[in-house]
C-alpha cells in the first residue's frame, strides 16, 4: 500500500494540460474512450462519470458505440502506449477527423506520438514492483485516481453537486424487487 500511495503522491500533471483536456471535453461533439483489460475498466468508469456530468460519451467495444468522426474526442488509455488495439483505434480516429488524447506512462510511445495531447502518468516500474503491483496495477490505479480527480475538477468548475450527477445515474439502485 505504501508503494501505491507513494506512486500517487509523486504524480504531477501540469495545470495547463488539465485545462486543455477539460476544454477539449467542452468542445467535443462526443467523447469516446478506448483501452484494453484493466485500462478499459478504468476508462469505462471514467466514461460513466463523464456521462453523469452530461457529456455524450461512448466506450469502444460496446455494441451501442457509434462511429467516431470530425468534432469528436478520443481518450486512449494504454500504460505502455503500444497496445495494438488502442493504437489502431487512435490512428483510425485521427484519420476520421477526431482529436486524440493519450493517457499513458510513455511519452515516447506510438500512441503518444500520434496523439494531439499526452497525459503522462509516470509510474515506477522495475522488478522490485512486479510482485507487489503486477501487470500494470500501478498504471490502472493511477489512471483511476487521475480520472476521478479530473471529474472532481469539472464538478468544481461547473458548480455541480452529487445530486446533479444522480439525475443521470442508473435507476437500478432505485428498483426494489
Amino acid at each position: 500500500m505504501e508503494i501505491i500511495t507513494e506512486n500517487l503522491r509523486d504524480l504531477k500533471i501540469q495545470r495547463e494540460l488539465i485545462d486543455k483536456m477539460i476544454e477539449s471535453f467542452e468542445e467535443a461533439k462526443a467523447i469516446f474512450v478506448v483501452g484494453i483489460g484493466r485500462s478499459c475498466l478504468a476508462g469505462k468508469a471514467f466514461a460513466m462519470r463523464l456521462m453523469h456530468l452530461g457529456y455524450s460519451t461512448f466506450v469502444f467495444g460496446e455494441t451501442i458505440t457509434p462511429r467516431i468522426g470530425k468534432g469528436d474526442l478520443l481518450v486512449a488509455i494504454s500504460g505502455s502506449g503500444e497496445t495494438g488495439y488502442v493504437v489502431a483505434i487512435a490512428r483510425k480516429s485521427k484519420e476520421l477527423g477526431a482529436k486524440v488524447i493519450a493517457v499513458t506512462s510513455s511519452q515516447n510511445s506510438t500512441l503518444a506520438k500520434l496523439s494531439d495531447m499526452v497525459i503522462q502518468l509516470k509510474i515506477k516500474f522495475g522488478k522490485e514492483f512486479s510482485n507487489i503491483a503486477p501487470l500494470g496495477t500501478l498504471f490502472e490505479l493511477t489512471s483511476m485516481v487521475f480520472f476521478d480527480s479530473l471529474i472532481a475538477e469539472i464538478m468544481e468548475r461547473k458548480k455541480l453537486k452529487e445530486e446533479d450527477l444522480a439525475r443521470r445515474h442508473s435507476i437500478e439502485n432505485e428498483v426494489v424487487l
